[in-house]
């Protein structure tokens, strides 16, 4: 029981850190334009979405610090860098009004994919930078640089990295599985207005993590 409450916790922390961060409700807009109504293309993307995104928040937990200390970056530089990348996606979708007629003939078609274009389309945008963006990949690093070294304790840090990211992961997995139901209630018009709205909040929160990585980068020079 003493080594279970601690490891319960560890692996608790992780979807309740990072599910804020990645706000799968913010995806769902892009999610349907991507995948339209067709109940097979979106359980098939949603799935191929939750297993990318499994893979890269372990991989973050896991080893990520180790391969920024392999290059030399900092982690207040990938906030930086990151946060660039989200806030100009967030102003692409805010600003690019000619793709609203695509996104939404994308939305009513029905024909079934094939695997490869579902497997294209689930990574990116959906699953980067969207979902697991670089805001996501920095908070995954610096949860997983606070694992210990010695073998047991990472094998079981490890473990709450696994599990963790798979409550993680399912969780956006019924969100963007019922991602149409849910949108279909709101009309065309809701939908456009809540990619907006959601547009607008991605742009925010990029410029959060720039700021925060700045923030970071200035009290490391000081």
């Amino acid at each position: 029981m003493a080594v279970f409450v601690p490891f319960l916790k560890s692996m608790l922390l992780i979807p309740l850190t990072l599910l804020p961060i990645i706000n799968p409700l913010s995806g769902m807009p892009v999610f349907t334009s991507q995948a339209g109504h067709n109940p097979t293309v979106v359980r098939k993307m949603a799935r191929q979405i939750a297993i990318n995104c499994w893979f890269i928040l372990v991989a973050s937990i896991l080893i990520g610090h180790y391969l920024l200390d392999i290059f030399g970056i900092s982690l207040a530089i990938v906030r930086i860098a990151g946060g660039l990348l989200v806030a100009a996606s967030g102003w692409r979708m805010l600003s690019h009004t000619e793709e609203d007629e695509v996104m939404k003939a994308v939305a009513k078609e029905t024909s079934d994919l094939p695997d490869a274009e579902i497997a294209r389309r689930s990574f990116f945008p959906i699953t980067f930078p969207l979902t697991t963006g670089p805001g996501t990949i920095a908070t995954s690093i610096a949860l997983g640089a606070h694992f210990p070294k010695t073998p047991l304790r990472y094998f079981l840090g490890a473990m709450d990295a696994v599990l963790g990211a798979g409550i993680t992961v399912l969780v956006i997995y019924i969100c963007y599985r019922h991602a149409p139901a849910m949108l279909s209630k709101l009309g065309e018009i809701g939908t456009m207005v809540m990619m907006r709205l959601f547009a607008f909040i991605l742009l925010c929160i990029g410029v959060e993590i720039l700021w925060t990585g700045w923030a970071s980068l200035n009290h490391i020079a000081s």
